[in-house]
């Protein structure tokens, strides 16, 4: 059996017009081929679909039939090319971003996504909670298409472009003594005298080796009093006073009761948020745009 969609169309239009001569008129063809292929097309499914006589035309129970499903097909059919079309303009899909646990806290960011998510409704985002390390072979593999992180080192395959970088600040608990210095900030040295509440070695892999280096060029080594994973929990222990803890600007944005927020003086370090990719793996359009938006809204930012 050999039906083409063309067939399929032709008996729709003789079927709506119940007519010969009209429905070559609305198909722009003329009447003998068109009834030729209208015969070829009940050869070729074995059943009477028109009966014809010198003045009317008029459907089988079989014809009848045969619409409704040619209805669908083409129903389908037409569906199908719009959804690839809308795929390939990047309307349509899905995009998988490996993040940080601070990166919701990130505006900029949080912002870009709400964006897309107007834009492209119809774009399924898969968000997959990382670190920074455990992001490195998704993107080789491909299992996520961009990844939102810290500086760190990349394997060759994969490429960074510098999204915006963020200031280390205090995090203290209400009452604490170095709120004292809230006006000028900070020195690091002073944080050998005061436990810290600080990321898990595994978790907050890039910030724990950021802040670690932080204070060992002021010869802190730090003590440290307890360790977190997550971003909340690390605040909540400094609320309950169990140390202080260094952050960046992105947690300051967490409004905790017990938490208050300090500068640090004469620091200029910072750290970096990467946007990560593949250099070599053809991201598809709906991961390009997201891209593009991050870096527009970036760039206004840092503009504005």
């Amino acid at each position: 059996m050999n039906i083409e969609l063309r067939h399929l169309r032709y008996f729709i239009a003789v079927a709506e017009e119940l007519h010969f001569g009209r429905a070559a008129e609305r198909l722009n063809i003329s009447q003998p081929p068109l009834s030729q292929q209208i015969q070829s097309l009940e050869a070729n499914i074995n059943a009477q679909l028109l009966m014809r006589n010198n003045r009317n035309v008029s459907l089988t129970p079989a014809g009848h039939m045969f619409l409704q499903e040619a209805y669908q097909i083409i129903a389908q059919v037409d569906a199908a090319a719009i959804k690839a079309a809308r795929m390939q303009q990047g309307e349509l899909g899905e995009i998988s971003i490996g993040f940080t646990s601070t990166t919701p806290f990130m505006y900029k960011i949080a912002l870009s996504l709400r964006q897309f998510r107007e834009r492209y409704p119809d774009i399924a985002i898969h968000m997959h909670q990382m670190n920074t390390k455990q992001q490195i072979a998704p993107l080789q593999t491909g299992r996520i298409d961009i990844g939102i992180m810290r500086n760190t080192s990349l394997p060759d395959n994969l490429e960074h472009q510098l999204l915006f970088r963020e200031r280390f600040m205090l995090a203290v608990y209400d009452g604490h003594p170095l709120l004292d210095y809230a006006g000028n900030g900070v020195e690091l040295a002073m944080l050998s005298d005061y436990p810290l509440v600080f990321f898990e070695r595994d978790v907050g892999t890039a910030l724990y080796d950021e802040i670690i280096s932080l204070l060992a060029n002021v010869g802190v080594t730090p003590k440290i009093s307890q360790e977190a994973g997550e971003a909340m929990t690390i605040l909540g222990l400094v609320a309950a006073g169990l140390g202080v803890s260094i952050i960046t600007e992105s947690f300051t944005r967490m409004k905790l009761d017990g938490v208050q927020y300090l500068p640090l003086a004469n620091n200029t370090a910072y750290s970096e948020v990467w946007l990560v990719k593949h250099k070599n793996r053809n991201n598809s359009t709906a991961a390009d745009r997201l891209t593009n938006l991050l870096i527009s809204n970036v760039l206004d930012f840092r503009h504005g």
